[in-house]
């Protein structure tokens, strides 16, 4: 018996949508970031993009468990000598929800030309309204 190796070509995507409410924003990340890299499918390659497109709603009301709030830092450069930017995740929280959830998923994907193909498969929305309706997503279950 031979081990089973996918190609590009035989891949079928589908589309799920991923409810954040209430939920640890850890665990909703881990789960959107298996689906985004497809080794949910017992046809998983590692060397070829296999993964589903993922929603994910509800971010506003995601939790953060702990002091995290209070505590955890969000850090960025801008690129100038000096200009390292820090911002508490409360405030992101409160100002950018989906900014925290799609960090917290693309920290979770590797930095490589399938986890960027991956991560333009992702779809954020703070509220319970999405725009992608049409495309028929299953709601996965954590």
């Amino acid at each position: 018996m031979s081990t089973f190796m996918a190609k590009a070509g035989q891949i079928d995507r589908k589309w799920y949508v991923i409810d954040a409410a209430g939920k640890p924003l850890g665990r909703v990340a881990a789960e959107a970031a298996v689906l985004l890299r497809g080794k949910h499918k017992t046809t998983f390659t590692p060397h070829v993009d296999c993964g589903d497109h993922v929603i994910i709603i509800n971010c506003a009301e995601a939790v953060l468990t702990g002091s995290k709030l209070q505590n955890k830092y969000y850090y960025h450069h801008t690129g100038y000598i000096g200009h390292m930017k820090s911002v508490k995740y409360d405030t992101l929280m409160k100002t950018k929800p989906e900014k925290a959830m799609e960090l917290a998923v693309c920290g979770m994907i590797p930095s490589n030309t399938i986890g960027t193909a991956a991560k333009s498969r992702l779809r954020v929305f703070a509220g319970a309204e999405h725009t992608h309706a049409a495309q028929k997503p299953e709601a996965w279950e954590l």
